[in-house]
């Protein structure tokens, strides 16, 4: 088996275009591709099992990409890289089960195996990348991110007056 390549062709500038001159993004669309590839291999009675779940996990790895680049701050960014990462181990997953079921060649599980890793590996620089690229800076402002530990005093009101109630109130 030869592994297709994504049909995609931008019609922005090449390195001004956005999400879609990533490496990681390119090689998620080239995953997807063929995992669809796969999908149409399936036995039928695989339609609304392992199909439908492959082509999910395979359509949200490049989605998630797109969506973590178009956010503003860099921890949102990573957090959907992040479940980007996730779902190209669930297509990694589904191709793990389309092999142990028999559904394909150790050949083509093979060049499945290392397109999908190729693209983790891509996503995963990317991801310290972006890390770098922040690191040093001080995002904080000089506050803290997180709400320091507040102890409460906690009294019995239970046998509280209206009057009592009122001066608190004020």
């Amino acid at each position: 088996m030869v592994l297709k390549k994504a049909i995609y062709s931008s019609p922005g500038v090449p390195g001004a275009r956005g999400f879609e001159d990533l490496e990681c993004y390119q090689l998620a669309l080239d995953v997807m591709v063929n995992a669809h590839e796969f999908a149409k291999k399936l036995p039928l009675e695989e339609k609304y099992d392992l199909v439908a779940q492959i082509r999910r996990s395979a359509k949200s790895t490049p989605a998630n990409i797109a969506e973590g680049y178009g956010r503003y701050h860099y921890l949102d960014s990573l957090r959907f890289y992040s479940i980007a990462r996730g779902s190209l181990n669930e297509t990694l997953a589904h191709f793990i089960n389309g092999r142990s079921l028999s559904y394909i060649d150790q050949e083509t599980f093979e060049l499945l195996y290392q397109l999908t890793r190729r693209g983790e590996k891509a996503l995963n620089g990317y991801m310290n990348y972006v890390r770098k690229q922040r690191a040093g800076q001080d995002l904080s402002d000089g506050n803290n991110l997180r709400e320091e530990s507040i102890g409460y005093l906690i009294e019995d009101n239970s046998k509280i007056t209206l009057e009592q109630m009122n001066d608190l109130v004020d």
